[in-house]
């Protein structure tokens, strides 16, 4: 049984007692004691593999909490824009009571369109670069230089560190000045705006926009693949 998301990332399905029931029943019946160890690792695994695998599950759960977020805060950027409750509730899948508790208070002054690039604080200018690397990454099948970082950005294994940020620039350069003939002109165009900004910002990140970092940064991700579509 299906249900609309709540915004809460729990759900509202029914049946889930009985099998929490059994599942801590089971949990309690198969502990023998505080800190036993016996027994091999079931199907014959080993203690990294083991190790390997919640780590995976860790990455997965943390990328779904950061996700829950930026959507929370995605839709306050929206709302400031002017959008109403029930279209972002339409668009985003969930109620509008679900939605009602995403939006906070308004903010001061006028919000910027939310489908303009044009703004030039430094998550804003990272979410571009992002975005602009998945699509080159997309366009050469996987073989850029800069495939390999952008695959751990959207796996939450990198973060945006000034570091990390430098040096997925030079490798989206070196694919364009390498590749030139395999992409359109329209990626060296947004790589050289997205350069020039960020080269030009004030060392604390740049002007103050609404909404935090991670949905600014998603959003600007998301509009910049479409406008380079668009243009190709």
């Amino acid at each position: 049984m299906t249900s609309k998301d709540d915004g809460t990332g729990t759900g509202t399905s029914a049946g889930t007692g009985t099998s929490a029931g059994a599942g801590m029943g089971a949990g309690a019946g198969a502990d023998t004691g505080a800190g036993a160890d016996t027994g091999a690792a079931p199907a014959g695994l080993t203690e990294r593999q083991v190790e390997d695998l919640f780590a995976g599950m860790n990455e997965v759960i943390r990328a779904g909490e950061e996700m829950r977020r930026t959507r929370a805060e995605m839709i306050q950027v929206f709302a400031d824009a002017g959008w109403t409750q029930d279209r972002l509730a339409r668009l985003a899948g969930m109620s509008q009571p679900a939605v009602s508790k995403q939006v906070s208070k308004p903010r001061a002054g006028e919000a910027a369109d939310p489908a303009s690039l044009d703004r030039d604080d430094t998550p804003w200018l990272e979410g571009r670069l992002w975005g602009l690397a998945e699509e080159l990454s997309e366009a050469l099948d996987g073989t850029a230089h800069c495939s390999r970082p952008v695959h751990a950005l959207a796996r939450g294994r990198k973060r945006f560190t000034p570091q990390n940020v430098d040096a997925l620039r030079r490798l989206v350069e070196a694919d364009l000045r390498e590749r030139a003939r395999e992409l359109p002109g329209a990626y060296r165009e947004a790589y050289d705006r997205i350069a020039r900004a960020l080269d030009t910002q004030e060392p604390e990140g740049g002007g103050a926009e609404a909404g935090a970092p991670s949905a600014r940064r998603a959003l600007a991700r998301q509009i910049q693949r479409v406008r380079l579509r668009d243009a190709g």
